[in-house]
């Protein structure tokens, strides 16, 4: 098995992509303790069938995928942040509209452009042959900036993930903190997106957080859990693809689902 993981680590390829996705799930992770515990899990979801439908335009007007879909994702997440906040449009029902929009306006533009040379359901379900030294530096980026802002701005965080209207009346600036957490979301899903695919990502944003409360009811507890089953499950699920020969962005949703199976267990042993 050493020889094995060694040989596989040979390729940089897989280095670049495993860097990658141990990057973006450790993020989506803290993100998604955040967003789970506000019932706002699905939004990476939403922003995912969003970066699809960015990506399904670029590649007909042969723009760079990677450069247009994340202001376009960006635009999204506040798009959404907006609505659920002033609108009666509840937050599940905005995202279910603007994620099939965004599927139906991509396949729409790359069925007007004549069809594209590159495979769909790479973005559909994620392909470590996208994974780019740019989507490197993006997620090395985005990660850094998820890890400070949990470390200089805990308690607020904490604060406002359980209480919005008590952190608002002490004068705290919610509505940056909520556009801060929905830029650093946007920008790790369209780079997830490309190890995930579109119908995937949004596991690395639900999974580790749903299997640390399971057994954890602390936030500081959960936060450190959900990092540590992200980062594992997703080195389990790349040994495991390259092993059996299987698509990496679905073995890691298996590896998280099968932690959370374990977790659940544990859980109701615990409680026993």
């Amino acid at each position: 098995m050493i020889d094995f993981i060694v040989q596989m680590f040979s390729y940089g390829f897989i280095r670049r992509a495993i860097l990658v996705g141990v990057l973006v799930a450790l993020s989506a992770a803290l993100l998604g303790v955040c967003l789970v515990l506000k019932r706002y899990s699905m939004i990476g979801d939403g922003l995912s069938h969003v970066g699809f439908g960015a990506m399904a335009i670029a590649l007909a007007l042969n723009f760079t995928p990677l450069y247009f879909s994340i202001p376009v994702v960006i635009i999204a997440a506040f798009f959404l942040l907006k609505i659920s906040e002033n609108s009666s449009v509840k937050g599940d029902a905005a995202i279910a509209i603007i994620s099939s929009s965004a599927i139906a306006i991509g396949m729409i533009a790359i069925s007007l452009s004549g069809g594209t040379d590159i495979d769909i359901n790479d973005f559909m379900f994620g392909s470590i042959l996208l994974v780019t030294d740019t989507d490197l530096y993006i997620s090395i980026g985005v990660s850094v900036a998820v890890i400070v802002m949990f470390i200089l701005l805990y308690n607020k965080i904490m604060a406002a993930t359980f209480d919005e209207d008590f952190v608002r009346a002490t004068g705290t600036n919610v509505k940056a903190y909520n556009m801060l957490v929905a830029l650093l979301t946007a920008i790790m899903v369209v780079v997830g997106m490309r190890i995930m695919g579109t119908l995937l990502i949004s596991s690395l944003i639900i999974f580790p957080a749903l299997t640390s409360m399971r057994v954890f009811k602390s936030f500081k507890k959960v936060v450190v859990c959900a990092a540590v089953v992200s980062v594992f499950c997703v080195l389990a699920g790349f040994v495991a693809a390259h092993l059996f020969a299987l698509p990496p962005g679905s073995t890691i949703v298996v590896a998280n689902l099968a932690v959370f199976l374990v977790f659940s267990v544990t859980g109701r042993l615990v409680k026993a």
